[in-house]
């Protein structure tokens, strides 16, 4: 990956301080704080991008937002956000992965995890 090829997720965020504080819990830091506009990353190429989103979504459950993070330890990951953790924990997908799922302060839905090799 370069810097002049990336994909890079713009996370809507009602609260930035608690979105920054979830996504801390991840392994990302801020890189960069623009007030209504924080950039993250996690040191190994990873950045999302905050954007201050006041009242949005009306309802947290109506977020249809989602992102992937690929980790290398994805037991250490769910460690640091254990009591989020939706279902059981880690696991073996059938699609070949091994992951879990939380929701970030905003509704969105995180999956953490790794390609089973």
């Amino acid at each position: 990956m370069t810097d002049q090829h990336r994909a890079v997720a713009i996370v809507p965020a009602r609260d930035m301080d608690a979105s920054e504080a979830f996504y801390r819990r991840l392994g990302f830091v801020v890189a960069a704080d623009y007030g209504d506009y924080r950039i993250l990353e996690d040191g190994r190429g990873g950045h999302i991008h905050l954007n201050a989103t006041p009242g949005w979504p009306a309802k947290i459950e109506d977020n249809a937002l989602g992102l992937y993070l690929y980790v290398e330890d994805v037991d250490a990951a769910a460690d640091r956000v254990r009591e989020l953790i939706i279902g059981a924990g880690p696991e073996i997908k059938p699609w070949g992965t091994y992951e879990f799922a939380v929701s970030d302060p905003n509704g969105a839905l995180v999956r953490v995890g790794r390609v089973i090799e």
